[in-house]
């Protein structure tokens, strides 16, 4: 009789999962406060605000008036040994919109205090976070399917951990069928009468498996063959979460066969269905 695969979140994983929410809760509430307050500086820095280097400024120079007060040269410096690349190019674009932005919005004082200490909070989840990872690939280094599910283009140590855990080594699964509908990703279509609505992923499954595979999907867009597969069910009229969702289900069955043989992953740029 095959095993049943558990639907269990191990602490570690909910522990994950909880610290990541708690990143992205804070970091919403830097950039709601820098869209109120100086809206142009929060288009600069509202896409970097995990990025060390950008919390680590906000921690110090939380204010419009603190960071002009600091100076230009002082901050390059200062932030380059935690991003030397970008530096330089950070630095201009926040003065940049420092200069863009005349008006002083009021309650914009109450930023040196509020900023800083959100800044502080996101740092420390940031570090929570890198310190489970690493314990997480210790113990992913003894398992046996580790090298294979990290060869995988978008598998990273998060990623495998939760493969191991919802997934096991598969052999729960007949098919990849199975293992599909067990993520919730088996195409499906809404319809109304005589009407039929795009498709979708279905709702129940294992969520934790599901989001996985998806987050997994959009970090391996890098990968040539990956972004080719995507790129091609974009230019089919699939909106980008059903490409995503497609890239996903394609991921699947890639993954499964990989569990099964025990093989490394092979680049090839699967067909559209």
């Amino acid at each position: 009789m095959r095993r049943r695969p558990t639907r269990r979140t191990p602490r570690s994983s909910a522990y994950d999962q909880d610290l990541t929410a708690e990143a992205t809760r804070t970091s919403n509430r830097i950039g709601g406060l820098l869209t109120q307050f100086h809206p142009i500086l929060k288009r600069v820095l509202g896409a970097r605000l995990d990025h060390p280097a950008v919390t680590w400024l906000l921690e110090r120079y939380g204010s419009p008036a603190a960071l002009r007060k600091a100076g230009r040269r002082k901050l390059v410096e200062v932030i380059r040994p935690k991003a030397p690349r970008m530096a330089q190019r950070l630095i201009d674009e926040v003065f940049d919109a420092l200069d863009e932005q005349t008006v002083v919005a009021p309650g914009t004082g109450t930023l040196d205090l509020v900023i800083p200490s959100l800044a502080r909070s996101l740092a420390a989840v940031h570090e929570q976070r890198r310190a489970l990872e690493a314990q997480i690939g210790q113990l992913l280094e003894a398992h046996p399917l580790s090298a294979v599910l990290t060869s995988i283009p978008g598998g990273a140590v998060r990623t495998a951990a939760t493969l191991l855990i919802t997934v096991g080594d598969g052999t729960s699964f007949p098919t990849a069928a199975h293992l599909t509908s067990y993520a919730s990703l088996a195409p499906a279509t809404k319809s109304s009468g005589t009407s039929i609505h795009g498709e979708h992923a279905p709702r129940g499954g294992n969520r934790q498996l599901k989001r996985a595979m998806c987050l997994s999907a959009f970090a391996a867009l890098h990968d040539p063959a990956s972004r080719t597969y995507y790129d091609r069910c974009r230019a089919r009229g699939k909106t980008r979460t059903q490409a995503l969702l497609r890239l996903a289900r394609q991921r699947i069955n890639v993954l499964f066969a990989m569990l099964r043989d025990g093989t490394f992953y092979q680049p090839r740029t699967p067909r559209l269905a």
